[in-house]
């Protein structure tokens, strides 16, 4: 019977969760690389026992590890990111040039099909790439090199390159999200690129309908189906039926229609889930009570999902990568939060239990299905 791992990136290490297909015991490892922030932890699809993780530190700056063995091992790889040709400069938020500095990497998108090919979007917003399993690094600099890119703007987390999806019906076409420039897309493996932001409506912005300016926090698509594209947005969750030509808003019922994840049940493509968050401003769910929803229709037509959630009193968030569907038949979904808890349903939402309650605060969580 296949089995799953989660693989959970914390701001004090990383942590790998393990189960059986009925996903009722679970064997927690780590923490990894105890003190440092791990930003993003993620398998390869082709290879489970390939997992890639991108940790930083203030005082030792950033680093790439690899497991070839499931996470019970790791290796330094390689970790020479260096922006292609003149650095150059955005927007910072009064208007002035700010040149571009690698901070830290924010996420890691393995290959649908070669275990040694790895994206990286880092911050200052670029996008690498590796095809020696993260020996060497390259960046894909025709997405930087965008004639909108001196005007991209930093979001409150920084100027990052945080969302990488590939399509698995075509891998040339490819997803990315900037906060705070957009979505873009690529139809010929990260050459040359194109903003998707038609339809998004982004107040504080000179031009709310610019062509770049909008704060995209997360993009996810269903594989049966991927030019429908699901995207939760620095308020509003949106949905394009078209591979980002143009994008339409399906908040419908929600409480609120600010959050940071969303995603989609592995076996039903209109099914999608995403966790409100008060406001902006105010980074815990409304009301103190920490609901998933989900819709079961493509979005407007929200239920909240609460058995086993705390209902009073919970003042956590939800980052960005903090959510993840297993592929079992009965479709597990996971997330985790800024308070240090672990949940995960066996029922696709219809109830929760806490994996772990008393980790770091969570930064990001993947699962694999594994043999």
């Amino acid at each position: 019977m296949a089995g799953v791992r989660v693989l959970v990136g914390t701001r004090k290490g990383a942590f790998v969760m393990s189960a059986d297909g009925t996903r009722t015991t679970w064997d927690i490892q780590g923490p990894f690389f105890e003190g440092w922030e791990i930003y993003h932890l993620k398998g390869s699809p082709v290879d489970p026992n390939r997992i890639y993780a991108s940790m930083s530190s203030g005082w030792f700056g950033q680093i790439i590890q690899r497991s070839d063995d499931g996470g019970a091992s790791w290796q330094p790889v390689g970790n020479g990111f260096t922006y292609a040709g003149v650095p150059g400069t955005h927007q910072w938020y009064d208007g002035t040039p700010h040149p571009w500095e690698f901070a830290r990497v924010w996420h890691l998108e393995p290959s649908l099909s070669d275990p040694d090919r790895v994206l990286a979007g880092v911050e200052d917003a670029a996008l690498f790439e590796s095809v020696d399993a993260g020996a060497n690094w390259s960046e894909l600099a025709g997405l930087r090199e965008h004639g909108s890119g001196p005007h991209w703007q930093p979001g409150a987390g920084g100027m990052c390159l945080h969302t990488i999806v590939v399509s698995p019906r075509d891998p040339q076409r490819i997803f990315v999200a900037i906060s705070a420039a957009g979505a873009f897309r690529s139809d010929d493996a990260g050459r040359t690129w194109r903003p998707i932001n038609r339809g998004l409506h982004s107040e504080g912005i000179p031009d709310e309908d610019a062509e770049v300016g909008h704060c995209v926090h997360r993009i996810a698509l269903h594989p049966s189906n991927p030019d429908v594209l699901f995207m939760q947005k620095h308020w509003d969750v949106m949905r394009s039926n078209d591979a980002g030509e143009s994008w339409f808003e399906i908040s419908g019922n929600l409480p609120s229609d600010f959050g940071f994840v969303i995603d989609v049940h592995a076996h039903e493509p209109e099914t999608i889930y995403v966790v409100p968050i008060t406001s902006d401003s105010v980074h815990f769910p409304p009301e103190g009570k920490l609901r998933v929803y989900r819709s079961r229709t493509g979005g407007h037509e929200w239920e909240p999902l609460t058995r086993g959630l705390p209902q009073g009193h919970c003042y956590v968030d939800v980052l960005r990568d903090a959510m993840a569907v297993d592929r079992l038949e009965e479709c597990g979904v996971y997330f985790g939060t800024t308070g240090g808890q672990v949940y995960a349903s066996r029922d696709a939402g219809d109830s929760w239990e806490a994996l772990a309650r008393d980790l770091p605060a969570v930064l990001s969580v993947e699962v694999q299905t594994v043999a």
